[in-house]
């Protein structure tokens, strides 16, 4: 049987510390105990959250090489013996979102050619996780990824905060979607100081639910926005409309459907009061931030004295930074499932969280065979 490695781990909301000697002593256990942890990542930047996670772990990052050759075509080349060991292959997505597909793609078939025992990966953030429901004559890009990660070899898959929980559905292996609440929750608890004056809210009623779970355990009170200017994932065509109806079609009278009132939106509403207020916007994603500047103006409008954006994943492309540094937001806080060092050089309101304990730890765990109930503890659902 492996040696199981057991680190201290008191709680989600504590910071790992271990003493230097217990590092030199995991790092040998950890070759020893059929398990490597290698970075699908070419660069640098985006290798940052593996080196916070092996050393966590007490592991040396495993040896590979990840390059583009001069043709555009992805190399990957792992440089020791797998053969029957669990693999975790940590896999961050910078902005070139489909070359990172590629190394991560090319990385597991190469380990499932060297015939290692298992490959789980580690996502923090799963690309493509906006594309899981049917546009038009569109298709469900996050199931074919699934499809590809599993014909290339993986077995497991750890992330973090799906865009949407049914996309657990699309894999044919085990999927743990674990959760950064209680790391922007402890976030506000100690960073916010009169944060006990601040009410979540919710800039649309699709995010509701978790601005309603962070409200509860916070002991506070929530607001959402509603009305013309927001424009949810709810509002788009589906596809129902395919095929288009033809000018000369002939319909068969007992197939008229009854014409249904096209939906007009209220103006735009503040359900809640901000007024001298703290506002705590949640969400899961920040990309394009026009939405949230929106929301922002409209809540300084109401009242709301300081405004905090909090969300897991920031992508934070195109202008974001700029835009946010010209808004009415007063401070920007994600964690560092995305790589966005450059975007915070670019405005110094985005605040970075570290989730790299959680993922270390359901690292140790999945290895060990133990549950992983204790890094779901108090996390609800709507999360």
């Amino acid at each position: 049987m492996p040696r199981k490695l057991l680190l201290p781990y008191k709680s989600v909301f504590s910071h790992f510390r271990a003493p230097r000697g217990l590092y030199d002593s995991l790092a040998m256990n950890a070759a020893r105990s059929g398990y490597r942890v290698f970075s699908a990542n070419s660069t640098a930047a985006s290798t940052e959250l593996a080196k916070k996670i092996t050393e966590r772990l007490g592991a040396e990052l495993g040896k590979s090489v990840v390059y583009q050759e001069t043709n555009g075509e992805t190399r990957v080349e792992i440089k020791e013996s797998v053969r029957g060991q669990d693999i975790f292959i940590i896999q961050t997505i910078p902005r070139d979102v489909n070359t990172a597909v590629m190394e991560l793609l090319i990385m597991a078939y190469a380990l499932k050619t060297s015939c290692a025992r298992n490959i789980i990966g580690v996502i923090p953030y799963f690309p493509y996780s906006k594309q899981s429901k049917m546009r038009k004559r569109g298709s469900i890009v996050c199931k074919l990824l699934a499809s590809m990660l599993a014909k290339a070899g993986l077995t497991h898959i750890i992330t973090m905060d799906l865009h949407q929980k049914e996309i657990q559905g699309f894999f044919s292996f085990p999927v743990d979607n674990l959760r950064a609440s209680p790391f922007l929750l402890q976030y506000i608890q100690e960073e916010i100081p009169d944060y006990r004056n601040a009410v979540i809210v919710a800039k649309s009623p699709g995010a509701a639910k978790r601005a309603q779970s962070y409200a509860e355990r916070l002991r506070l009170g929530l607001a959402v926005i509603h009305g013309e200017a927001q424009c949810t994932e709810q509002d788009m065509d589906d596809g129902r409309h395919s095929p288009p109806m033809l000018k000369n079609a002939t319909v068969h009278p007992g197939l008229e459907l009854p014409l249904m009132m096209a939906k007009e939106k209220p103006p735009i509403t503040v359900v809640g009061d901000v007024g001298g207020r703290i506002a705590i916007i949640v969400d899961d994603i920040i990309d394009d931030v026009e939405s949230f500047v929106a929301a922002a103006e409209i809540l300084k409008e109401r009242g709301a004295y300081k405004i905090f954006v909090m969300a897991t994943h920031g992508l934070l492309s195109a202008d974001a930074p700029r835009l946010i540094e010209e808004s009415s937001i007063d401070e920007v806080v994600v964690t560092n499932t995305v790589p966005h060092e450059v975007q915070k050089l670019q405005c110094p309101k985005i605040k970075t969280v570290d989730i790299s304990l959680i993922l270390s730890e359901a690292i140790r765990r999945i290895h060990n065979g133990e549950s992983m109930a204790y890094l779901f503890r108090n996390i609800t659902v709507d999360d």
